[in-house]
This record gives C-alpha cells, sequence and structure tokens, in this order.
C-alpha cells in the first residue's frame, strides 16, 4: 500500500528492460508502483536494440552459412546455392520487437501495474508531471530509468536513409554494395556481420589507434583475424570522420571527408552508398526536470552512488527518494545490467542493502563467431595485479582441442581466464567463438559467486560440449590436465 502522503510507493520513469524489471520487482515486494512508458515500452532493447539486432544476426548467419559452400563439403553437404528476401528479414526483425514489446506491457497490465503513456517529468522532490498536461503524480520513491539515444559527431547528418544511426540500420531498408561504419564497437561488429553474409561490402573508420579499442587486445587480435579479414571488410584507424553527407540511393552517395585524429589534417574523401554511425550512446536525460532537484549532470550522465540513488552531482548530496539506474548513470551500458541496477534500487528502497557487482555482469558481442567477457580484460588486470600486490594468473582453452567445436567444424577460438594467484579468484573471463555468449554465463555466476578457479575445475562439465572450453582453462589454472 502507498504511505498516505503520496498517490504511490514507486513511480518508474522510463520502461525500458531497467524500468520494466525494476517494477516487477517493485510489486513483488508489495510496492504500489506506476511506470511511465513515454510510448516505449520495452525501450532501445526490446525495440531499437538487442532483440531486433539478433533477428537480423540470426537470419544474416544462416545465409553465411548456407553460402559457405567449402564449409558445407566438409559436411558432406551440396547446395544449389542461397537468396534471401530483403524484406522479409526486416520483417522478421520487426515483428519479434513488436511481439516482445506487447509481452513486456501485457507482464506490467496482467499484475495491476499502472502503465502511464506520457514522458515523465520531475517537477519538484516526490513528483512526476505528465508531460503535455497539468496532471501530476507523487510517490515516496522515484526510479528513473530514461535510457539512451544514439551519439551522433559533430558534422555528421544523419537523414536515417544513407546515413544513419542504429535506429535507422534495424530497418535494413537497403542492402548498400559498400557501406561505411564509423566506429568499430559492439554495435558496428554486429551489424558488419549482418551487412557482409548479405553481400556488402564495408569500411571501418575508427577514432582511436586500433579496431574494437573495447575488446581485450588478445581478443581483438583474434577478431580482427576471424571476423575482418577473410571478409570484403577494410577500415581506417587514428581518423575522425569530420563531415558525412548525405546521399541520395541510386544518383548521390554519401560523402565522408576524414581528418587525421591527431593532426586535424585532411586525409581522404570516402563516397559510398550508405554510411552508419556507430559511435556509441548518451542518455537521455534531457527535458526530465533534474534541474528542479538541483541534480546536475556530467554529458547528460546522472551521478548516483553504488547503490543508485542520485546525487547532485559527481561527489554531491543524496537526493532524498531519487534513484537513477541503467544507461543514463553510464556504470555499465547494457540492457542486463540496467535490470540488475533496478533491482537493486528497489532492495535498497525495501531497506535490504544491496550492491550491484559491476564486475560480475557479462558482455557480449553476437557477431559469427560470437564474442563474451566478464570482468577485466588482460591490460586492466595487469595494472590491477601491480597496484593491489598481487600475481596475475592467466590460463588458455582452445576450441581446436574441443570435440563438439570440431564436429561443427567451427574450431576457431579461444577462451581466456584472468585470475588472482594467491586466491585463485577470477579477475576476468574473455571468450570468441561457437556460441560464446552463452559459455560466458558460468563464469559471471562464478565471478558473483567469488568461486575461485580451483572450485570451478573440480565441476564436472557436460561432455561433449563446448564448456569443456572453460573447463580446460580452469584446470589449467591450478596445474590440472583436462583430457
Amino acid at each position: 500500500m502507498a504511505d498516505h502522503e503520496y498517490d504511490y510507493d514507486v513511480i518508474i520513469v522510463g520502461c525500458g528492460v531497467g524500468g520494466h524489471g525494476a517494477a516487477l520487482h517493485a510489486h513483488s515486494q508489495g510496492l504500489k508502483t506506476v511506470v511511465f512508458s513515454g510510448g516505449d515500452v520495452g525501450g532501445t532493447c526490446v525495440n531499437r536494440g538487442c532483440v531486433p539486432s539478433k533477428a537480423l544476426l540470426a537470419a544474416a548467419g544462416r545465409v553465411r552459412e548456407m553460402s559457405d559452400a567449402d564449409h558445407l563439403a566438409s559436411f558432406g553437404i551440396t547446395t544449389s546455392g542461397v537468396t534471401y528476401e530483403r524484406q522479409k528479414i526486416a520483417d522478421h526483425a520487426k515483428n519479434l520487437a513488436n511481439n516482445v514489446k506487447k509481452n513486456l506491457g501485457n507482464s506490467l497490465t496482467a499484475l495491476g501495474i499502472e502503465i502511464v503513456e506520457a514522458k515523465g517529468e520531475l517537477l519538484a522532490p516526490h513528483t512526476v508531471g505528465l508531460q503535455g498536461s497539468d496532471k501530476k503524480l507523487t510517490a515516496k520513491n522515484i526510479i528513473l530509468a530514461p535510457g539512451s539515444i544514439p551519439f551522433v559527431p559533430p558534422g555528421v547528418t544523419a537523414d536515417e536513409k544513407t546515413v544513419y544511426t542504429s535506429d535507422g540500420g534495424l530497418n535494413l531498408e537497403t542492402v548498400p554494395e559498400w557501406v561505411a561504419i564509423i566506429g568499430s564497437g559492439y554495435i558496428g561488429l554486429e551489424f558488419s556481420d549482418v551487412y557482409t553474409a548479405l553481400g556488402s561490402e564495408v569500411t571501418f573508420i575508427e577514432a582511436l589507434p586500433d579496431l574494437m579499442p573495447g575488446f581485450d587486445r588478445e581478443i581483438a587480435k583474434m577478431a580482427e583475424r576471424l571476423l575482418i579479414k577473410p571478409r570484403k571488410i577494410d577500415y581506417r584507424t587514428g581518423v575522425f570522420a569530420s563531415e558525412v553527407t548525405p546521399g541520395i540511393p541510386g544518383v548521390k552517395p554519401v560523402t565522408i571527408k576524414m581528418i587525421d585524429a591527431v593532426t586535424k589534417e585532411h586525409v581522404e574523401t570516402l563516397e559510398v552508398d550508405a554510411c552508419m554511425v556507430a559511435t556509441g550512446r548518451v542518455p537521455n536525460t534531457k527535458e526530465m526536470g533534474l534541474e528542479a532537484l538541483g541534480v546536475e549532470t556530467n554529458r547528460g550522465f546522472v551521478a548516483v552512488d553504488e547503490t543508485m540513488r542520485v546525487l547532485t552531482k559527481e561527489g554531491g548530496e543524496v537526493v532524498e527518494g531519487l534513484w537513477c539506474i541503467g544507461d543514463a548513470n553510464g556504470k555499465f551500458m547494457l540492457a542486463h545490467a540496467a535490470s540488475a541496477q533496478g533491482i537493486s534500487a528497489v532492495e535498497n528502497i525495501v531497506g535490504r542493502p544491496h550492491v550491484v557487482n559491476h564486475e560480475g555482469i557479462p558482455a557480449a558481442c553476437f557477431t559469427h563467431p560470437e564474442v563474451a567477457f566478464v570482468g577485466l580484460t588482460e591490460e586492466q588486470a595487469k595494472v590491477r595485479a601491480e597496484e593491489q600486490g598481487f600475481t596475475l594468473g592467466k590460463s588458455m582453452g582452445y576450441f581446436k582441442a574441443n570435440s563438439k567445436a570440431l564436429a561443427e567444424l567451427e574450431s576457431d577460438g579461444i577462451a581466456k581466464v584472468l585470475f588472482n594467484k594467491e586466491t585463485e579468484e577470477i579477475v576476468g573471463v574473455h571468450i570468441i567463438g561457437l556460441h560464446a555468449a552463452d559459455l560466458i554465463q558460468e563464469c559471471a555466476n562464478a565471478v558473483a559467486a567469488k568461486s575461485t578457479v580451483r572450485d570451478l575445475a573440480m565441476m564436472v562439465h557436460t561432455h561433449p560440449t563446448l564448456c569443456e572450453v572453460l573447463d580446460s582453462a580452469f584446470k589449467g589454472a591450478v596445474g590440472m590436465a583436462a583430457h
């Protein structure tokens, strides 16, 4: 029941994966809850991100596999080639997103959780107004979950037709002959996987000196060997796309002017059929009324403490009854991280202290093959080992020594386990290979439970499965042999 002073116990502003998870947990704890969806149940993940992109990757992956005559021949399979219908692939992604969105909405209304279609705006402490009306609602606690939007750098004009962000790219309105992708992180890599499978040539434009700058360097090198070099992909590194001008399909190309990232001198101009802007995301916190509660953002990010309570600024005072989860706080910009933070915020609201261990949250890139990790990169782990005075251990598992991977004729890949040699606790795990996104969960659970590599080495792994790649790495970490 709501506190008699307020309309609700909890107001949640935003209904993406984070807001949805927070709403379900709040309801389960007996809190009267209302969610401002802003007409966007499911948020970026469901409507313009994780979910539809997986549909495109699934379809494109099948095209890639069935187009690889040599690979199929090794199984004794021959085909007369493969064709695809672009619109039906696009429809698959759209239909999936719509179905998941509908199911998320139904999961709230079935429990009696109210959904307000309007966007919410902070008006005063404990008070949220409905944008576009004079109506306002009050709650003892307000959880902000507005998510993020694609970042479009200065000089880039995105018409979402020939120059587009991931929002436009997921519509798959065309399969360009030549597409430039600005940024080589997870989003750019996944789209390069889709485009090259469907027949496009791709050029990456990366401002930093190396491709995949956020990846563990050893994994990035293998990813370049498996995901870049064998495909119709080239790249430019150390350059900014300083000016991008949309084109007209079939009439005028997209023009991309590039400058050196250091000297800022013009180095090259590309003319391509399309350009995708995959330069990261920024918080969707404008027009939320944060200033009404004295909250200062940093590039749009809302400062929070470890329990998700909003601070007036980084290192500032706690704003009573106000919480912020997901991309808007910038701690870990992934949908499942937002959900974890939402559940954690509710735990703290009901008086059970909880802190999310962000180093135990896994991440994945759904290319073919997949890339996944949890915890620190080897470069970060070396720095921590030096700072904290422990010896860093490293153990490898190889897909080429795995029976299941060999049966699938997919033996490219490695699993790398980083650990503290003194305590044997896991510091980080990085995998590239078949079903890496599924394999990483065991490692994330181990980090969360503080299991040691010795604990894991003594656990029985099903034979013959891909998880034995990890089993061999865990055993190797403690001097055991895997068969």
